[in-house]
């Protein structure tokens, strides 16, 4: 083996090293805050926000009090992922049937430079009547997204002038008071969904 390639070798390894490094302290640092949940009985996950929905209404999340919410967080120019998870919650919800009443489903965008009032007032009601489409500020947007632990970024393309979004696509369960209770995985099948929230509602 060449210098180099030694040199590139070991270079390798060591991000490598780094990188496994980096992974374990996440992994740790989730599971410190799981245990911390296990003892104090409260996740945290959600708070107050302060956003606008698709008829251009301010809303917060005293707006909702009483209802479960169904969360989603994605926005309108998603190709597949976001389609696919609103679809499940749509789907989850008719599998509930009168019990869907007391479940609000909420659609946040990760893209408020797009996702206007307008833009998303057209989107939502592709999947279901009853879901509420949420965008704000670029400020706002990053306090709720924090608040939830969501991960979203711009992913420019270097080539044009358009640009996507990477984020995290998790669905959360929150209770009538607002209080976590369970997240979905992407690609949680409907029946599974529903399940597990009239799980909660009875």
């Amino acid at each position: 083996m060449t210098r180099n390639g030694l040199i590139a070798l070991v270079a390798g390894v060591l991000i490598a090293i780094a990188a496994g490094l980096w992974i374990s302290e996440l992994v740790i640092g989730a599971s410190e805050e799981a245990q911390e949940t296990a003892s104090s009985g409260k996740a945290r996950v959600g708070g107050p926000f302060t956003l606008v929905n698709q008829d251009g209404e301010t809303v917060s999340e005293e707006t909702f009090r009483g209802k479960y919410m169904l969360i989603y967080f994605g926005f309108t120019f998603c190709p597949d992922v976001c389609p696919t998870e609103l679809g499940v919650m749509s789907a989850a919800l008719d599998r509930l049937g009168g019990r869907a009443e007391k479940v609000q489903p909420i659609f946040i965008t990760i893209d408020p430079e797009r996702d206007t009032p307008e833009v998303m007032a057209r989107y939502v009601k592709l999947f279901n009547p009853r879901l509420v489409g949420l965008t704000g500020t670029p400020e706002q947007i990053a306090d709720v997204a924090k608040a939830y632990h969501v991960f979203y970024r711009k992913a420019q393309d270097e080539s044009s002038s358009e640009y996507t979004m990477d984020h995290s696509s998790i669905v959360f369960l929150m209770g009538p008071d607002g209080e976590y209770l369970k997240l979905f995985p992407p690609q949680t099948p409907p029946d599974k969904m529903a399940e597990t929230i009239e799980s909660y509602i009875e």
